[in-house]
């Protein structure tokens, strides 16, 4: 029996936070109908009116059914927007979104979206995460809340609560994994070329991208390079050479600026990359620390056990086997 997802919109949504979604549960639907699995979703539009909504790009979206009309649903994901961080909109589906909780397996919330639950009530106590650049303000006006500003996306109980849009994306693959298996969440991966899983907890910024905000001055484009040659030789000299200075000045202006000497830093991002490598399907250990950079696998073996506390062989097969989205 298929399973209905709602997305509400409105004027003044983010486009993608409502299209990744969308397109995600589609392409499972896609996938499960082809293999003579049945529909596993229906998906429905829901707006305040009937008549179209204008997103912040300036798209349009019409509407197949407004909040009086709407029909009984499995899931219910709302996107983010500036439209939605407005009082009198949040407010006008607060009433709504009320009546519809007890009866509604799921409703999730992507970006800003939050604001929508959070003015109906139903997220007081409740953990939750958002777009790191809303994390405080979203603390300061619903002080109920517990933010989570590095998660992804969060689970507690019936309530789903993602970041940006990308982490929107990875809340719906854990949620059709949690509907049907991991085998068609990740075929939905593979068909629109994106990891099946990032850990719930990831901090939302990238290693080299946490860097790269702390500093706007030539360290920014050698971290970048790291980033993209983590499986080349990445020896201070060569960093240094690269940045334009000395060796030892290099590793002293590097560590004034990040607090780690280079070698840490190359290593710390190995190390991250490698998580998510080990991640991926048909992965093995050997090839994922030659890929990253490791001489071989009893050196990264021992990196990552003494980084994250279990061996890379744990992580992968607890990682891939767990059924578990978040």
């Amino acid at each position: 029996m298929s399973k209905r997802i709602g997305f509400f919109i409105f004027d003044g949504l983010t486009a993608l936070d409502l299209v990744g979604p969308f397109d995600t549960f589609a392409v499972a639907t896609e996938l499960a109908s082809s293999r003579e699995n049945g529909r596993a979703y229906d998906l429905v539009t829901v707006g305040l009116k009937s008549k179209a909504v204008v997103a912040e790009s300036g798209m349009r979206f019409r509407p197949d059914t407004t909040i009086l009309k709407a029909p009984a649903l499995d899931t219910l994901i709302i996107p983010g927007g500036e439209g939605l961080r407005r009082a009198n909109v949040a407010g006008k589906i607060s009433d709504w979104l009320q009546r519809r909780a007890p009866n509604t397996r799921r409703l999730v919330s992507i970006c800003t979206g939050i604001y929508g639950l959070a003015y109906a009530g139903l997220l007081d106590g409740r953990r939750v995460s958002t777009h790191w650049r809303f994390a405080s303000r979203i603390t300061r006006e619903f002080p109920k809340l517990k933010v989570e500003p590095d998660a992804l996306f969060v689970k507690d109980g019936g309530f789903y609560t993602s970041a940006g849009i990308a982490a929107g994306i990875d809340l719906c693959l854990a949620l059709i994994e949690e509907d049907y298996g991991p085998k068609l969440a990740l075929d939905v991966a593979r068909e629109l070329v994106v990891y099946l899983k990032r850990p719930g907890g990831q901090e939302q910024y990238s290693q080299p991208l946490q860097f790269q905000v702390r500093s706007s001055d030539r360290f920014s484009e050698i971290i970048a390079w790291i980033a993209g040659h983590l499986g080349q030789e990445l020896s201070q000299q060569l960093l240094a050479t690269k940045a334009a200075y000395s060796p030892r000045h290099f590793r002293r202006l590097f560590r004034n600026a990040y607090g780690v000497t280079p070698a840490q830093f190359v290593e710390k991002l190995r190390l991250e990359e490698a998580k998510a490598r080990l991640a991926v399907p048909r992965s093995t250990v050997q090839n994922v620390a030659e890929s990253v950079g490791f001489k071989n696998r009893f050196v990264f073996s021992r990196a990552f056990e003494r980084r994250f506390g279990l061996s890379p062989n744990a992580y992968r097969q607890s990682f891939q086997s767990s059924a578990k989205p978040v």
